[in-house]
């Protein structure tokens, strides 16, 4: 796996006790074929549902793309035949460009008959999300947990960045697909959230307390990035922000929507599980007026 999915799990790896579960398929929707489905789904591992078991066994096993991701609930659900190419570590320049061999670029899975679009992409941009999750990991076990060591190091660099590079680079994703599917409803999903809005939450994740608020805030304004792109291009946000409070990877078994680094039942950390991926779907579909 390539870029910032790798870099997470490598970087935390020190503070996982993984323990891989067996599960069972949750649709029988496929990745693609042949034809041309009238749904196609793009995006990163939050799409991909990278870590949530089993892969499929059609897609680039460097995608890590699981038969049990949202595209695949809302095929299911809508008995609609999806064209899933979501990719793991994918950011907004992997729907233009091949993420790797044998990777297409994800605007080649769009057409114009193409008739809904679903997407989680920006998080992996500039390396700022992602990246910035993996940083204060750090800095937090530096720190045992104590005081903010990622505000106080890095400041307001990561949002920075992505309102000035993220948001426009979603700006111009969402334009070129598009161009590609004139016709199509196309949606981009927020990202849940992965900490609470106050609180502790080490060891879970070793994020230091004070990083805490900092993560969240950091988060708040990658979805409203996610959000303004939207209203600029005409595409429908599909908000998660409130339906995934409660659920950050802080909360128990059975309670979170996102995997923390200790304790956790994926293989890949701080990314969404079954139920999370699960529950994106439905908010999809309710959403969208899919049901």
């Amino acid at each position: 796996m390539r870029r910032h999915l790798a870099a997470l799990s490598l970087s935390l790896a020190a503070a996982v006790t993984t323990g891989v579960v067996t599960t069972a398929p949750a649709s029988t929707a496929t990745d693609g074929g042949s034809t041309a489905p009238s749904y196609v789904a793009l995006g990163d591992s939050y799409s991909a549902a990278s870590g949530v078991l089993p892969l499929s066994p059609t897609a680039p096993p460097s995608c890590l793309r699981s038969t049990r991701n949202y595209p695949q609930v809302i095929a299911a659900t809508t008995a609609t035949p999806v064209r899933d190419v979501t990719c793991g570590a994918a950011d907004t320049t992997d729907f233009r460009e091949s993420q790797g061999p044998g990777v297409a670029p994800q605007l080649d899975a769009v057409s114009s008959s193409t008739e809904l679009v679903t997407m989680t992409i920006g998080g992996n941009d500039s390396g700022v999300f992602i990246g910035a999750i993996s940083k204060c990991g750090a800095a937090g076990i530096s720190t045992a947990g104590r005081g903010n060591p990622c505000q106080q190091r890095y400041g307001s660099s990561f949002e920075d960045t992505i309102r000035t590079t993220t948001y426009p680079a979603l700006v111009q994703a969402l334009q070129d697909v598009r161009a590609k599917a004139p016709e199509a409803r196309v949606a981009i999903l927020g990202y849940p959230w992965i900490v609470p809005s106050s609180g502790r939450c080490f060891p879970q994740l070793p994020v230091a307390d004070g990083d805490v608020p900092y993560l969240r805030s950091l988060q708040a304004t990658l979805n409203d990035a996610v959000a303004r792109a939207a209203a600029a291009t005409g595409a429908t946000y599909v908000d998660l922000n409130g339906v995934s409070e409660g659920h950050d990877a802080c909360k128990p078994i059975g309670t979170r929507w996102v995997e923390p680094v200790v304790g956790t039942t994926n293989p890949v950390i701080v990314h969404p599980n079954a139920l999370g991926e699960r529950k994106m779907a439905e908010q999809t579909i309710a959403v969208l007026g899919l049901g």
